[in-house]
């Protein structure tokens, strides 16, 4: 049913399926499946599988002790307002920031590292109170709980950010894949000396379970070939073993594109660099000196006409050639300046720039359709809620 549903949407947009390049999706079942029956390309939603990550990595069983302690604590002080009013004396006594406590939301990223960030922070207050309460007492945490809690927290405290930033969608996000791994293997986990044993452990395990997860051939052709059409990475970021078999794979994909546009125009059309490079006709009345018949064998040498393919491997070294873009450089609005001069690698850009590092926009989507269609607002027609939806994003 999805399969289909997916399929009619396409057409009902007027989008070719040979143009849907690839689907980000979360690791619901249905939705793999579905992909599978249309055989489409599928992306995996980076801010789910960094979260499965950091599940997986916390399973042991210090962890799992000081973070039930911690959603206790938070449990304690959300439901009675008295203990709240109480936190305040010692967090001005103390010097503390007057914040209160986070829950975890299981649904929010990153949602467990502010909780316990948000604890070790005001554990001074908080043991204040809860000691204060024979109620309440057991719930003030050890110093083995408040190590467990730090070493935690200093492994996953920086992936927070990356998440955040790639679930954004104004602006490119796929091509940072590529390079976000890299970061994380050769700085943000990688293990240092004042390291403890279970920080490292948990940058180990997040580390695995994301190379196992990236492993896939295919998806690692999507992933070099997006941080190929960034100008600000091109091979940077692509194993030397690799950037030979890229580099074909991205001219033949150039020259199915041109050939789909062509054919699209009604016909065939000369490259404009090939275009241009046309010997102009001898007028057959002029007289033609010696000098002349040098002039046009060097013009003739100079342009020997290249194959199609030729002329798009050119292109695309030309602009491999060109320096990298800098570091706050929007590769879209780039491409908007450069793509008169390498016109046919802009539209191999353009397919592959629009993919989504993670599901998080639609899952947006979803959540602004949620609180529009309300139980007091279910008739809405289908038109209505598409244009209320539209308005809510771009407003």
């Amino acid at each position: 049913m999805i399969a289909q549903n997916l399929r009619e949407a396409l057409e009902s947009w007027g989008l070719p399926e040979a143009h849907q390049v690839c689907v980000t999706t979360n690791n619901a079942t249905n939705n793999v499946k579905a992909l599978q029956l249309n055989d489409w390309t599928r992306l995996q939603c980076f801010g789910h599988r960094l979260h499965l990550a950091i599940e997986r990595s916390v399973k042991e069983p210090q962890v799992e002790r000081a973070i039930g302690i911690c959603k206790k604590v938070v449990s304690a002080f959300c439901n009675s307002w008295k203990r709240k009013r109480e936190l305040a004396t010692p967090q001005a006594e103390l010097g503390l920031p007057a914040h209160q406590l986070i829950t975890e939301t299981p649904t929010r990223w990153g949602s467990r590292q502010q909780m316990t960030e948000r604890i070790l922070e005001q554990e001074k207050a908080l043991t204040q109170v809860l000691r204060a309460d024979r109620k309440t007492g057991h719930l003030v945490l050890t110093w083995q709980d408040t190590d467990v809690l730090e070493s935690v927290s200093k492994a996953l405290s920086p992936l927070v950010a990356f998440t955040d930033a790639l679930s954004g969608e104004q602006y490119v996000s796929v091509s940072y894949l590529k390079p976000v791994l890299h970061l994380f293997s050769e700085q943000v986990l990688k293990p240092q000396d004042d390291d403890v044993d279970l920080t490292k452990k948990i940058k180990a395990s997040i580390l695995e379970y994301l190379d196992e997860k990236y492993a896939d051939p295919s998806t690692q052709d999507l992933l070099d070939m997006a941080s190929l059409l960034n100008p600000r990475f091109k091979i940077t970021y692509i194993k030397p073993e690799k950037v030979d078999y890229i580099k074909p794979k991205a001219a033949a994909e150039i020259e199915s594109l041109v050939s789909e546009q062509e054919k699209s125009a009604g016909g065939d059309s000369i490259p404009p660099a090939e275009a241009a490079t046309e010997v102009p006709e001898i007028p057959a009345k002029k007289k033609r000196s010696l000098v002349s018949f040098f002039k046009i064998a060097s013009r003739q040498d100079q342009t020997v006409p290249q194959s199609h393919r030729q002329s798009i491997e050119l292109e695309l070294n030309r602009y491999l050639q060109t320096a990298e873009a800098d570091g706050e450089t929007n590769p879209l609005e780039w491409w908007r300046q450069h793509e008169a001069n390498f016109p046919r690698v802009a539209s191999l850009a353009k397919k592959y720039l629009c993919i989504q590092a993670t599901s998080a926009p639609s899952e947006r989507a979803f959540s602004t359709s949620g609180n529009i269609i309300t139980c007091h607002r279910s008739a809405l027609k289908q038109e209505k809620v598409d244009q209320l939806v539209f308005l809510a994003h771009n407003l």
